[in-house]
């Protein structure tokens, strides 16, 4: 029995030093596709994709400019070239439009894993300022920046991030966060798990997620906010001109207000406490977890509902 249980611990101990020095085989490979278009403002660029990040930006150039990098980690040159063949790209032109698809042969898992996790794809893309985006990607974080125009993005499994926007904004995502920053333009956002971030847009603002919190800060219109998952707050500079929303089923929600605005309170909490810095003109009875009435002069409904938390609304 112990010579067996020695033979077997040699072997044992023998396939450790084998899987450990085929784990330091590792080989990179890269390949860089790069185009250029020449353009006129106003177009639209096309974006679909199996795998990758994405990063759009906009500049004074008429042309739409795209890199692409695509970077595999295998156990040898040969295993990271064949991993790179399964991704290819293709690109078209139709007028002041471009299009780029970018599709992925998913190798099946093996006793080393999946050879798919092993690649790593960027687009780096700039286009003229004045340009409209579609965008999806089944798995890869999204950026958008300095542009005027329609911008409709979704992904799979990756954050997306907004800055300098002039436009309305479309965006969805499956798995990551959603922030926006210095954008002028309706804006409808969406994730299934993560928190979304909110600073300084001057539009109507609708953002719903499935599990994290809502952050808005200085937004100028109607705000549509819900979250099944974490908390909301919200900094309300400018007069509404159309109702307003907060709902959570899992946080408090904190609301700041200008002195001067006037609106209609409906809030309710179902295992908390409503709070306002503000004199309310109250109708009906007075509950400590709800509270309805008129700031001010009242006018537009602000709603706010949570099924677990505080409510409170602060004068700024």
């Amino acid at each position: 029995m112990n010579c067996f249980l020695r033979l077997l611990l040699i072997g044992f101990t023998g396939m450790l030093l084998i899987l450990s020095a085929q784990t330091n085989l590792y080989a990179d490979e890269e390949q860089t596709w790069q185009k250029v278009f020449d353009v006129k403002p106003g177009g639209l660029l096309s974006l679909e994709s199996d795998i990758g990040s994405v990063d759009i930006v906009g500049t004074t150039s008429d042309k739409v400019e795209v890199e692409v990098v695509a970077i595999v980690d295998a156990h040898s040159r040969e295993k990271a070239r064949k991993i790179l063949d399964d991704f290819t790209l293709d690109f078209e032109q139709d007028s002041n439009s471009v299009s780029v698809f970018g599709k992925y042969k998913r190798q099946r898992s093996s006793f080393w894993g999946s050879v798919s996790n092993n690649i790593r794809v960027e687009f780096n893309i700039s286009v003229p300022s004045q340009y409209d985006i579609d965008i999806y990607t089944a798995g890869g974080s999204i950026v958008i920046s300095d542009l005027s125009g329609k911008v409709t993005v979704e992904t799979s499994g990756g954050s997306l991030h907004f800055d300098g926007i002039k436009g309305t904004i479309h965006g969805n995502t499956s798995g990551g966060s959603i922030t926006l920053r210095d954008c002028s333009g309706d804006c409808d956002v969406e994730t299934s798990g993560g928190h979304i971030d909110i600073t300084g847009v001057l539009g109507q603002v609708v953002a719903n997620t499935s599990g994290g919190g809502i952050n808005i800060e200085e937004v100028s219109g109607m705000i549509d906010a819900s979250t099944s998952g974490g908390g909301i707050s919200a900094r309300i500079v400018g007069q509404p001109k159309d109702d307003c929303r907060l709902e959570t089923s899992g946080g408090g929600i904190v609301v700041y207000l200008n002195k001067d605005i006037s609106v209609d309170i409906n809030a309710e909490t179902s295992a908390g406490h409503v709070e306002s810095d503000f004199p309310v003109t109250t109708r009906g009875k007075i509950h400590r977890s709800s509270l309805h009435g008129r700031i001010n002069a009242g006018g537009p409904e602000l709603y706010l509902h949570t099924s677990a938390g505080n409510i409170e609304i602060i004068e700024i």
